[in-house]
């Protein structure tokens, strides 16, 4: 499904459902401790019910499924939920998805213990969900915000990688990250009290292959433009690669986690 919004790539459309082969192929790429700070928290583990939100291809249910909590994921994109379901049936797992928008899911009043948003809290409507998350949610439920970018000032293959993503979508407005705690709206803070944070670096191992891989699976090409700019930008980028990297790398990324209790 494709999606606008005028606070994004300056409202250039996406689709997820486009890269969704790639996205699954390339995208699950966070280490393991990555897993281990919310588990450490007494987050997603056995006894507990967590909903998913934008779950794409299912990488935080399938990734934290061996924790034993119970696991239902939720994404607009068909073809993300696809193969979020064929990944976890690979791995006979048993997670619940759904193919539906986070403003418009109906589950009964007290149903879950967390909620978890990763890579996509900022995509949602959060006057029209934040309501709708705090009935779902169990009393002194939790929610658990997750992000994971490249950080291209510090990391040289992941900023000359970015500035050709802004040669062909020059409005795209996931470049230039910087190291930083997660922030929301205030309707969210209506809802929800922030208890703890944490953000910290880590460095990934790569192979041109995996990083071009990761790279066309971002939405500034995969998800947003056309085939032929696709393939164009598929040229250039392995070329970028071959003159700066060497066939293994690491790339310099930051981690970071919000979560908040219902108040």
């Amino acid at each position: 499904m494709e999606i606008r919004n005028k606070n994004i790539d300056a409202g250039k459309a996406f689709d997820w459902g486009r890269t969704s082969l790639d996205y699954a192929k390339y995208r699950d790429i966070y280490p393991p401790v990555f897993y281990e700070k919310i588990a450490d928290r007494n987050l997603c583990i056995k006894g507990q019910r967590v909903l998913d939100l934008g779950t794409g291809t299912g990488v935080l249910p399938r990734n934290m499924y061996h924790y034993g909590a119970e696991w239902t994921g939720t994404d607009l994109s068909e073809m993300q939920i696809a193969q979020a379901r064929r990944l976890s049936e690979e791995k006979g797992q048993n997670i619940r998805y759904l193919v539906s928008a986070a403003e418009d899911l109906v589950f009964p009043d007290n149903s879950f213990d967390t909620v978890t948003a990763c890579q996509c809290f900022w995509y949602f409507d959060h006057k029209r969900l934040m309501p709708r998350l705090s009935r779902m949610l169990k009393k002194e439920g939790h929610l658990l915000i997750l992000y994971m970018a490249w950080l291209p000032f510090e990391d040289p293959i992941a900023g000359e990688s970015e500035k050709l993503v802004l040669k062909y979508s020059p409005h795209w407005s996931g470049a230039g990250e910087t190291m930083h705690p997660i922030s929301v709206p205030d309707c969210v803070l209506d809802f929800f009290t922030p208890v703890s944070h944490e953000e910290y670096q880590l460095d990934l191992p790569f192979t041109r292959d995996s990083w071009h891989g990761r790279m066309k699976a971002c939405r500034g090409i995969g998800a947003s433009l056309s085939q032929e700019e696709i393939a164009q930008w598929e040229t250039e980028h392995r070329k970028l690669l071959a003159s700066i990297a060497p066939e293994e790398f690491t790339v310099r990324h930051y981690a970071a986690m919000l979560e908040l209790t219902l108040r």
